[in-house]
């Protein structure tokens, strides 16, 4: 298991407890446990493994050690099962509200027995909530507004959680004597933001073996159904998997089958129609003969197209690409060469100027931008003029005294809510990299949304906006504005756009990405890292780019530092 799948364990744990009311000490050991392991460079699952004394870590003490062992081993906590069955999934659903904690929750649940997201609905849409102490009338309206998108969200979990479960199940069934291959398919293998549910494809000499391994596996809490040829299972991150085996003949159909998208599949049956051919999870056919099927590349190759990477399978101009030969050389991670966003000890972040630095080099990294909030974001201890020129002072210090990579002087700086930059264009101008950012007043009306951001673009010191629309994943939508301005701005005012690797935010999306790749913008892809973990997101920023159609040549920080540097 990963660090931020036991820190999200600890995480369930806390909300689950303060819901019925546990101790607030307690609590506070959990949390302060998941953020220590979600901040730690060592895999505790690796930890574990070598018997190291897990106490040396901040706020680990000898039952949370064994907590954390037994989390590891079994990918379980037998006290989230336990709360899992007496608190019903539509309370735990309604912490994706925004705005609505487990305080919140927990008055929903103990004072008015609600349940579910519906009985929440009607409560508020009857005027309950308005009535509970605490509350009233706006934030009544405030769940109103935002109930439908934690129904949602409920329903589909983060790529994050999708791809490391699915890819851990599949590495595991690999090792299978019996098993010859294994593949996630579906949305997840896509790179999709969010996922359903998880698609698994196995070929093997016993289809017992892997249902066998499947069922007692450690991500697994139950088996819901077994068939001859395929098997569904809940995850204990509560998202459901099916598992399916094929033949080898078989397996390329089956993946190509599997792995969608429904509108682009579609059009490769429609091409397969075409051409006196029928396709099908079991291969390519005329007539009653089998003529591909095997692989991918078969099964393309059958109506007349190259392979097409599954991130771009989506019917939006992929198949006229490929008849063209026109298919981009998608962007891979090791073409990143620096990371422009990101937040030390100065503001918000877990790691110093030096960690983060040293961690950097570590993955490959030539260059990076240190990011810390600008003074309106007070809650993350956001650095004033003075401060932020001090913290400069530091890092070019120790730019002078690390070897192998560069570090630039950068800020995150507020578009605040009344169109102007957070701090002066005096102390912007002394910066190597401006990030500039909408975090507060998001429900503004476009008008002044669009004034904000035309204030940062136009600024003559702004070198990129950074999570343009200020989304969080099926918690937040972004604000409303008019992208087609904006990335015209931008393209006229040489501003670039950032795709947010983060799988919260992954903003820019895929097709705003690409709309900005078509008017000429460079596209930085940075990790919003805030430890020295924060840099392992950056696959999933990748996957967005990829999904947007992106290159190399499209993508700013693919370029060395002396190239970066001629940029800037």
């Amino acid at each position: 298991m990963t660090n931020e799948q036991i820190a999200d364990v600890f995480e369930q744990l806390a909300d689950l407890l303060e819901i019925q009311g546990a101790n607030p000490f307690r609590l506070r050991a959990y949390r302060n446990a998941a953020r220590t392991i979600k901040s730690t460079a060592d895999s505790f699952a690796a930890l574990v493994e070598q018997n190291t004394d897990l106490t040396q870590y901040s706020g680990i003490g000898k039952d949370l050690a064994k907590q954390i062992a037994e989390i590891a081993d079994t990918g379980r906590h037998p006290k989230l099962t336990e709360l899992r069955e007496q608190i019903p999934q539509g309370v735990v659903d309604m912490l994706r509200i925004p705005g609505v904690g487990p305080k919140k929750v927990a008055v929903f649940f103990n004072t008015l027995n609600i349940t579910s997201l519906d009985g929440l609905k009607a409560a508020a849409e009857s005027g309950k909530l308005a009535d509970l102490r605490g509350f009233g009338k706006k934030t009544e309206q405030a769940i109103l507004q935002n109930i439908d998108l934690a129904a949602e969200a409920s329903s589909r979990v983060s790529i994050s959680v999708a791809r490391s479960s699915a890819e851990a199940v599949v590495e595991d069934l690999l090792l299978l004597e019996e098993v010859t291959q294994a593949s996630v398919a579906g949305s997840c293998r896509r790179r999709k933001e969010t996922c359903g549910d998880l698609d698994v494809l196995v070929s093997c000499s016993s289809h017992d073996v892997p249902m066998d391994a499947l069922a007692g596996h450690p991500l697994v809490e139950s088996v819901l159904q077994r068939g001859d040829t395929k098997q569904r299972v809940r995850l204990s991150s509560g998202i459901e998997l099916d598992m399916r085996v094929v033949s080898n003949e078989s397996f390329g159909a089956a993946l190509q089958y599997f792995t969608g998208s429904k509108e682009h599949n579609v059009v490769v049956r429609q091409r397969a129609k075409d051409r006196g051919l029928k396709i099908n999870e079991y291969g390519v056919f005329r007539g009653k003969d089998q003529v591909a099927g095997a692989t991918e590349e078969d099964v393309y190759e059958a109506v007349e197209l190259p392979w097409i990477p599954p991130e771009l399978r989506e019917n939006r101009g992929e198949i006229e690409a490929a008849e063209k030969d026109r298919l981009p050389e998608l962007l891979t991670i090791d073409q990143i060469k620096g990371d422009l966003h990101m937040h030390t000890t100065a503001s918000d972040g877990a790691a110093s100027i030096v960690e983060m630095a040293e961690a950097a080099r570590l993955r490959g990294l030539e260059y990076i931008a240190i990011t810390d909030h600008s003074k309106r974001v007070s809650m993350a201890n956001g650095l004033d003029a003075d401060r932020l020129r001090s913290h400069w002072e530091q890092i070019r210090k120790v730019n002078e005294q690390i070897s192998g990579i560069e570090l630039l002087c950068g800020i995150e700086c507020d578009i605040l809510e009344d169109a102007t930059m957070d701090l002066d264009d005096e102390v912007l101008s002394e910066a190597d990299w401006v990030v500039a950012v909408l975090h507060y007043g998001l429900q503004q009306p476009r008008a002044q949304i669009m004034k904000r951001l035309m204030c940062a673009v136009s600024n003559p010191h702004v070198n990129i906006i950074g999570h343009p629309t200020g989304r969080l994943v099926s918690r937040r939508d972004g604000a409303d504005m008019n992208m087609t301005e904006v990335l015209k701005a931008a393209a006229d005012n040489d501003v670039m756009m950032e795709i947010n690797a983060h799988p919260k935010r992954l903003d820019l999306d895929d097709i705003n990405a690409a709309a900005a790749r078509d008017l000429g913008i460079p596209i930085v892809i940075s990790t919003d890292a805030h430890s020295v973990n924060g840099f392992d997101v950056l696959q999933y920023g990748v996957d967005q780019a990829r999904r947007a159609g992106l290159s190399k040549v499209d993508v700013a920080n693919t370029k060395t530092w002396s190239q970066f540097r001629k940029l800037l």
